[in-house]
């Protein structure tokens, strides 16, 4: 294993465990903010890795993904972990550029993803395993560029709406980095654990809890003043 790839792996996991810690803690706390910040510069730093991987370094095992379904999975999940920090240090019912950049930056995630889809699905003999991810991302990158719009136009979000904006966005990334991880690189996992269903719940994982909370920030008193 490549010393680049070494430190890829290693950032995702630390992003795991801290975005998992991050969701276990009281949330707005000192300990949150600390989990939240690892976690934040752990997805960057893993999603960097990947594009540079991707692009420059051939991949260890047969059937990877290609450089073109990880750059952009990539740039989304770097996307969405600087949207969601930005969420809570903007001032309530305020928006600026830094908005308006990630909706053009979303928008455009979507549509290569669909470009990417449509030629993977005119190759001769392609599988729907082949092109169906594409236009699962592209549609999901379309939905948060919607979403991206929706506040520009309202000029800004404040209570509930804009944890509830943070938290989806950060516990999504997470559920990227532990799909990838728990289902995507099993290779690098000991033998017995190739294949387990665990796998498959460790991945679902954040986004089981993402409901958890985003029900508890709709209907809880304590979420409404927006406070993190």
């Amino acid at each position: 294993m490549s010393p680049l790839l070494i430190c890829h792996v290693s950032a995702g996991t630390l992003g795991i465990l801290s975005g998992a810690a991050a969701l276990s803690v009281r949330k707005g706390e000192r300990l949150h903010r600390a989990f939240g910040t690892v976690f934040f510069v752990s997805m960057v730093t893993v999603s960097v890795l990947a594009m540079i991987l991707a692009v420059f370094v051939p991949p260890i095992f047969a059937g990877a993904a290609p450089p073109s379904a990880s750059v952009s999975v990539a740039i989304l999940t770097i996307y969405l972990v600087t949207t969601a920090w930005m969420t809570v240090r903007r001032k309530d019912g305020s928006i600026g550029l830094f908005e308006k950049g990630a909706f053009v930056v979303a928008f455009g995630i979507a549509a290569a993803l669909l470009i990417f889809g449509l030629h993977a699905k005119s190759i001769p003999k392609a599988k729907p395993s082949d092109y169906v991810p594409y236009f699962v991302f592209a549609s999901f990158a379309a939905f948060a560029a919607a979403m991206d719009l929706k506040l520009i136009l309202r000029g800004g979000i404040s209570g509930a709406q804009r944890i509830a904006r943070h938290l989806w966005r950060m516990c999504f990334a997470l559920f990227f980095a532990a799909a990838f991880f728990f289902l995507g690189q099993q290779q690098v996992l000991p033998k017995v654990m190739r294949g387990s269903p665990i796998l498959l719940v460790l991945a679902l994982a954040p986004l089981i809890i993402m409901i958890f909370w985003l029900i508890r920030v709709r209907f809880s008193n304590r979420f409404k003043s927006g406070a993190m």
